[in-house]
């Protein structure tokens, strides 16, 4: 892998996807995986997070302790305490440091938006599918390469099988 560009930001994604793409319903998560919450939170703890501002409101505790949040919203008058509210690509690209990693939280239409700006997807992949009203865009299997997988878990509490998969931007000249 290439190292990071010193001009732009360095942009990642992570999220949980089911068999069939879906990512949430309502504004809600559709399963509960501690071990995939802890994994999350050592992903993102130190790090700046970017979100859309329903992804935001969707946090039962707000902001998530030790991060910083961008939190993109079209409404002119949305302010939320703790954070910092871009209102557009360009100026959330902007809000991103330059050192680092930072990381695409969600939800669908935030990832749609942030994810030809992402050089790598942190994704936990579910066996199952749900019923869901939003769903992940689907990654380019010419643009993505698989980096690394481990092995299918299975949850002791809900019975659900998932896994961690790293996925990577493949480069230009490959």
């Amino acid at each position: 892998m290439a190292a990071p560009d010193t001009q732009n930001p360095m942009l990642s994604l992570v999220v949980a996807i089911a068999a069939n793409g879906a990512i949430g319903k309502d504004n809600k998560l559709l399963w509960h995986l501690s071990d995939d919450l802890k994994y999350f939170k050592a992903l993102t703890t130190g790090h700046t997070i970017l979100m859309g501002s329903k992804t935001y409101e969707s946090f039962p505790r707000r902001p998530l302790p030790n991060r910083f949040h961008l939190v993109l919203s079209r409404q002119a008058n949305y302010d939320a305490e703790n954070v910092k509210t871009v209102r557009s690509v360009e100026e959330a690209l902007a809000a991103l440091p330059l050192s680092g990693e930072s990381f695409v939280i969600g939800g669908g239409q935030v990832f749609r938006m942030f994810l030809p700006y992402c050089q790598k997807a942190y994704i936990t992949e579910l066996k199952q599918s749900f019923d869901a009203d939003t769903f992940f865009p689907e990654l380019d299997r010419t643009e993505w390469a698989l980096d690394n997988a481990g092995a299918w878990q299975t949850d002791s509490a809900s019975g659900l099988e998932y896994r961690y998969a790293v996925y990577v931007r493949r480069t230009q000249n490959n």
